[in-house]
């Protein structure tokens, strides 16, 4: 692994106890007598781990030499789109209770995930 790599990984991490600790007391807080359908567990993992790869393959595709760059994170954008609504399919099929809240949980993290990889992503090219 590059240093590189290294870093941005241990930058995802610390924005992950963050979001989630602030998350959980949020939720811990005000929201302890709703039930919720996807744990906040999941909500991290699957913006993590969508993170990790875009920028994976944008640095891979980088290291090679490839040019067109911005179409790759543009297409791989689209794909954590696409993704996240399948992520939230059981919220829009009606099997949730509630389903404003539901979608608020996901996207603030999901936008803030998103917020964090752009500025990285910007980072990165700035160095090469």
């Amino acid at each position: 692994m590059s240093k590189t790599t290294i870093s941005f990984f241990l930058k995802l991490v610390a924005l992950i106890i963050i979001l989630c600790g602030i998350h959980y007391y949020i939720n811990f807080n005000f929201l302890a007598e709703k039930e919720l359908y996807f744990p906040l567990w999941s909500i991290y993992l699957f913006n993590a781990v969508l993170v990790l790869i875009v920028f994976g393959i944008i640095q891979y595709k980088v290291s090679k030499g490839s040019e067109n760059v911005m179409n790759i994170f543009l297409s791989l954008t689209t794909v954590k789109m696409v993704l996240a609504i399948v992520f939230l399919l059981p919220v829009f099929a009606g099997k949730v209770e509630h389903p404003q809240l539901e979608v608020v949980n996901f996207f603030i993290p999901y936008f803030c995930f998103l917020g964090f990889e752009i500025y990285q992503l910007n980072k990165f090219f700035q160095k090469r």
